[in-house]
């Protein structure tokens, strides 16, 4: 269950790395250009976490009961987003760093990191402890499978990740 809710926070956390924020009023036809883009791809990101969170909440049938402690967990998973993103554009902002302060960014983030799936554990025991039995298998089957469509699922070999199905991830 922790290999699987890492899993999803790294997924969620990773592909904070392409929201991007606008550039300032007043910036030239090409920055502006360059900020609508990045808008939109900040937009995109938001979006997809929105998604992930809603199929979640269906696949998961959340009663209304649980909904309070289904909302802990999707604002956690909401503000993991956004801190992930916020580290990433801080360190895309200045690329011009030395190699011990990019070091230092890309420990700031490992942590950040490692801190926001400990906080995404700690809001989704209570819910699952709240789980009847039919929820927690769907729970346990559906943090096996990859990512839903739309979900970034990245790996080191570059390619494009496998559609979701049905069938439990293997190693």
């Amino acid at each position: 269950m922790k290999k699987t809710l890492a899993i999803l926070a790294s997924a969620l956390s990773m592909s904070a790395a392409f929201a991007q924020t606008a550039a300032p009023a007043g910036a030239s036809a090409p920055a502006m250009s360059t900020a609508a883009s990045q808008t939109q791809g900040k937009a995109r990101h938001e979006q997809r976490v929105e998604e992930r969170i809603s199929y979640l909440h269906s696949q998961l049938k959340i009663t209304s009961t649980q909904e309070s402690q289904w909302n802990n967990f999707a604002d956690v998973m909401r503000n993991n987003s956004e801190t992930m993103a916020s580290l990433f554009e801080q360190r895309r902002a200045n690329p011009n760093v030395s190699a011990l302060d990019d070091m230092k960014g890309y420990a700031e983030i490992t942590q950040a990191h490692a801190d926001g799936s400990k906080k995404l554990v700690d809001a989704f025991e209570p819910l699952y402890t709240s789980f009847s039995p039919e929820q927690k298998k769907l729970a346990d089957e559906t943090f096996r499978r990859q990512p839903a469509e739309g979900g970034a699922h990245h790996r080191r070999s570059g390619k494009s990740a496998a559609p979701a199905t049905d069938a439990p991830v293997k190693p």
